[in-house]
């Protein structure tokens, strides 16, 4: 079982990675979706989980894997149908996140209406760096985020983007699971998003979360 890790020595076995789509506008734009009405919401299993250094192995079956940093929430404490009142008191902590898409894979499957969890849950599709104690983080909802490919800036956002907050994702996700200490919410990407290639190096930061750095094998 995969097990991330506090800056301050706890760690914490990861249950499943709960990831919201669409909660950036420029990101939903840049794709030419629409805005959605209610949450969209997927899974990826935490056999997808790579840590700081590791290689990112794009399938053999994909010629467009993108790259979406995330922030992520560690959930600390357990439940169901939370109320967003009482959502932040639930969190442990905070990483960074990349949200690896086979992007050609998902449109493919998502125009016979199939679904599309091979795009998203595939080994090595989620990066994550450790995680920072949540009381470290004064506003969540105002933090930088950036991700850089070979040093060229590509991503470079502000969580104050996103349309739905951490306390409304909480209320929303547990509505549907019960989530469980260890549990990872991703909580959406900013704009920018684009392909990777054989030999890239990936780095992906959060002001005042941290520093996570990959690369494409």
């Amino acid at each position: 079982m995969y097990q991330v890790h506090m800056i301050d020595g706890g760690a914490f076995s990861v249950g499943k990675i709960v990831c919201l789509g669409r909660n950036y506008v420029e990101h939903i734009r840049e794709l030419g979706n629409e805005i959605p009405e209610r949450p969209v919401i997927f899974t990826k299993p935490a056999t997808s989980i790579i840590g700081e250094g590791g290689r990112i192995r794009i399938p053999s079956w994909s010629r467009d894997c993108h790259h979406e940093v995330e922030l992520a929430v560690l959930i600390g404490t357990g439940g169901r149908e939370i109320s967003r009142d009482r959502a932040m008191d639930h969190v442990a902590g905070y990483g960074v996140a990349i949200d690896l898409t086979l992007r050609d894979i998902q449109s493919e499957l998502k125009a016979k209406g199939l679904p599309w969890d091979i795009a998203k849950g595939f080994d090595t599709a989620c990066p994550l760096s450790a995680f920072v104690p949540a009381e470290q983080v004064a506003d969540p909802h105002d933090l930088g985020i950036r991700l850089r490919v070979n040093d060229d800036l590509r991503q470079d956002g502000h969580t104050g983007q996103m349309m739905r907050r951490i306390p409304q994702i909480i209320e929303e996700i547990s509505a549907i699971f019960t989530l469980e200490p260890g549990d990872l919410v991703l909580t959406g990407t900013p704009s920018g998003v684009g392909p990777l290639r054989s030999g890239d190096r990936v780095v992906a930061e959060i002001d005042q979360v941290g520093h996570l750095e990959v690369s494409v094998a």
